[in-house]
């Protein structure tokens, strides 16, 4: 599936804005920045695994993810 993202809707978060994000087995697969973030101050796009660990963390913005279902 393709997510289009609009840098310019204001229900999107900054890409990696924050420490620390919860997702859930519906966001899988998990990429940093996420489809609900802007993308336009982002770094590249990179998937992250999190399914075996419940755990990953952004080799580029150190953004922790954790899994939460």
């Amino acid at each position: 599936m393709t997510h289009h993202t609009d840098a310019t809707d204001p229900n999107l978060a900054t890409a990696s804005s924050a420490e620390s994000y919860e997702v859930s087995r519906k966001d899988l697969p998990l990429s940093c920045p996420t489809h609900r973030q802007k993308l336009w101050n982002a770094h590249p796009r990179v998937y992250l695994p999190i399914e075996k660990t419940g755990e990953a963390v952004c080799p580029y913005c150190s953004a922790r993810y954790t899994l939460v279902d």
